[in-house]
């Protein structure tokens, strides 16, 4: 059989291809949500005040993270039970049904709460279908690689993550280059959805033509499945532990490295830096695009060095280089906000006592101090600010040497008027920071895309030394006949909750503080405390054989 350049064999290409194909679709499914997140808070959440709204829209997205471990139980011991290639047919199609029908469902306009609820819903069938899908596709790719090539083979579905989300964010800029302007805010944002089922199908059809993984077919032949692969996994101690470490000292820390350098980074760009969406969907598609090969570079070189290595060392990376790139990252998009900031600092000055953590889930609390509507239009504005306690007269924002005084609103108000009252808040100090330099959107005339892509790509890179190596090494860790389900539910809490609540938390974070840099503590302890866990107590796998 022909090899490539890579020294991969037509048919072992042909099952990477086709395992990592309908995985790039997958993820282009369930990243489609995270690059619209925006439009999606206000066709399904439109109920709610703005902040709630968006803190409430970034928990959906988190849902469909939730269950995912719930998957990777479900279907991981069916994949021990009955095998690697139905198992992930069956993820597929639950995939890529739910998506289609998100791009079919009427908005809280038109349905009003029925409408997020069964939003909800589709995206905890689509993280449960995810959560089988990945262990299924790494596991049945490393059992067709040849000795001494796990890490390469194995790299090329890493990618398909990434791939995925690039291929969301094409998908969305085509679209809004071809519809009339509005239009994709309006309806067209259906279409990426809806696209889904030809991915399905495509999918579907190149997956039915896999055989079952040979190693799986031996231990089936020689009568050594798992009768009970959940009890094995995480019933027996010593294989109980091992999930554990993995957790904690591998996927804990790739997750938050991964979510911090792809999904954070965008979010950081629109929402703090108020760069319009199409501009930093571009920076993301073109950092994605420099960086993507490196995830097979670091998996190849994970056959040579070691995993344990290159995954430790893209977590620390990343936890000391962290805040100085997003800062960089400020200073290069928004250099007005960064000049601003350091010339007219925000301070809001109150009674701690009138101050609330500002998370309404269903959006019907009203905030009347004004403590807390002072925060409430900063953060919703992405300005930065400190806090000073005082005691005594009403609430103030001191922007520079100007104050701005914030007055309470009567609790009694109607929801009209309390928006109203919101509002003149929000002008008011939208003004006094005009005039203090601080711009209400980056200008793009000032935006440096060289150095934004530059640093945007140092931090995917970081995602691709933590990423590339990680199937082989989680695979390699655990026993043939429990392997789908032992790899995938550290994989999934990790990537599921230590990085699918990333956004959320971090944002969550911001709120409370006021600093648009305190969200980066949360990745940055995550991925130390996984440096030493890691370091101290999980093995190197490279020559574990089969």
């Amino acid at each position: 059989m022909g090899q490539n350049s890579s020294g991969i064999d037509a048919a072992h290409r042909r099952v990477i291809f086709a395992s990592s194909l309908g995985t790039v679709f997958e993820w282009y499914d369930f990243y489609l949500y995270g690059s619209l997140v925006p439009i999606i808070t206000k066709k399904f959440f439109s109920g709610m005040n703005d902040t709630t709204a968006f803190l409430f829209a970034l928990l959906a997205f988190a849902a469909g993270f939730f269950v995912r471990p719930f998957g990777a139980l479900v279907f991981g011991r069916l994949g021990d039970l009955v095998g690697r290639k139905h198992t992930f047919l069956i993820t597929i199609v639950i995939m890529g049904a739910s998506t289609a029908l998100v791009g079919c469902l009427p908005t809280f306009e038109t349905i009003g709460v029925t409408a997020p609820i069964i939003f909800i819903a589709l995206r905890l069938l689509q993280g449960l279908a995810l959560g089988g899908q990945y262990g299924g596709a790494a596991t049945y790719i490393s059992e067709h690689a040849p000795p001494g090539k796990r890490g390469l083979y194995t790299s090329w579905i890493q990618t398909t993550a990434t791939l995925g989300f690039f291929l969301s964010l094409v998908v969305i800029l085509g679209c809004r280059s071809f519809m009339p302007a509005g239009y994709f805010d309006d309806q067209g944002w259906r279409v990426p959805f809806l696209l889904s089922t030809v991915l399905l199908l495509i999918s579907v059809y190149i997956r039915m033509q896999l055989q079952e993984s040979p190693v799986f077919q031996e231990i089936k032949a020689a009568g050594k499945l798992s009768k009970a692969p959940l009890s094995e996994s995480f019933g027996q101690w010593a294989n109980l532990k091992v999930v554990l470490l993995a957790l904690l000292g591998a996927t804990a820390g790739q997750a938050v490295v991964w979510y911090g350098g792809q999904f954070y980074a965008l979010l950081f760009l629109e929402k703090t830096l108020q760069v319009d969406s199409t501009s930093a969907q571009l920076v993301m598609a073109a950092a994605l695009a420099l960086a993507t090969p490196f995830f097979v570079v670091f998996g190849s070189l994970s056959d040579k060095i070691g995993r344990k290595k290159i995954v430790l060392v893209g977590c620390l990376l990343a936890a000391l280089t962290y805040f100085p790139i997003f800062k960089g990252i400020t200073h290069f998009a928004n250099p007005a906000l960064d000049a601003a900031v350091k010339s007219a600092p925000v301070t809001v000055l109150a009674d701690p006592a009138d101050c609330s953590f500002q998370f309404d889930p269903v959006g019907k609390k009203k905030y009347t101090t004004g403590c807390d509507l002072a925060k409430g239009a900063l953060a919703r504005m992405g300005v930065s600010y400190s806090n000073v306690a005082s005691s005594g007269g009403p609430a103030q924002v001191k922007i520079g040497e100007t104050k701005v005084d914030v007055l309470p609103l009567d609790p009694g108000l109607s929801a009209a008027d309390y928006k109203k009252g919101q509002d003149a808040v929000a002008a008011s100090l939208k003004t006094a920071l005009a005039n203090a330099g601080y711009p209400p959107k980056a200008d793009m005339a000032a935006f440096n895309y060289p150095m934004v892509i530059l640093l945007c790509t140092i931090l995917v890179i970081y995602v691709t030394m933590v990423y590339g190596p990680i199937a082989a090494w989680l695979v390699e860790l655990f026993p043939v006949h429990i392997r789908y389900t032992s790899m995938s539910l550290p994989y999934h809490i990790g990537n599921g909750w230590f990085g699918g609540f990333l956004p959320v938390t971090s944002f969550a974070i911001v709120a409370a503080t006021g600093n648009i840099y305190n969200g980066l503590w949360y990745p940055i302890v995550v991925a130390v405390m996984t440096v030493i866990i890691g370091g101290l107590f999980l093995r190197e796998t490279k020559d574990t054989p089969a």
